[in-house]
Order: structure tokens, then C-alpha cells, then sequence
């Protein structure tokens, strides 16, 4: 069995995958929660882009026809 290889050494100016800075796509905020990471948005820019989205219609209900062998 082979000991792993040592980490390479980053370059000038690089950090760490987990410490490289992601800043929010919309507003340019630095990001530090994971799952703001992933998305690339911060929570209250996220809140902001939902809110934008065009709104549900009303639910209504539908009259339809009785499906042939099956009125009481």
C-alpha cells in the first residue's frame, strides 16, 4: 500500500476549495452559508427573485361530463 500524496501547493493568491470566496450573483454580497453557496444567491436576494415570479392563477373548479358506465 502507497501513502497518499501530499496536497499540491496552491498557487499566489489561491485558497483552499472550501475557503474560496463566492460572492451573491445579484447583489455581490460574499456568501458564507453552504447552501447559498451552491446556489449562488443569498437568502434575502432569493426571497427577492421568488417574489418576482408571476403569481398562481385561483384555483377553480372544472364541470365536466360524467364518464360513460360509471353515473350512479
Amino acid at each position: 500500500m502507497t501513502a497518499p500524496h501530499p496536497p499540491l501547493p496552491l498557487a499566489e493568491g489561491d485558497e483552499p476549495e472550501e475557503r474560496r470566496r463566492v460572492n451573491c450573483r445579484l447583489c455581490g454580497r460574499p456568501l458564507t452559508g453552504r447552501e447559498a453557496r451552491l446556489w449562488g444567491l443569498g437568502d434575502g436576494c432569493r426571497a427577492k427573485l421568488a417574489e418576482r415570479g408571476a403569481p398562481r392563477p385561483p384555483r377553480t373548479e372544472v364541470e365536466q361530463d360524467v364518464l360513460p358506465g360509471l353515473a350512479d
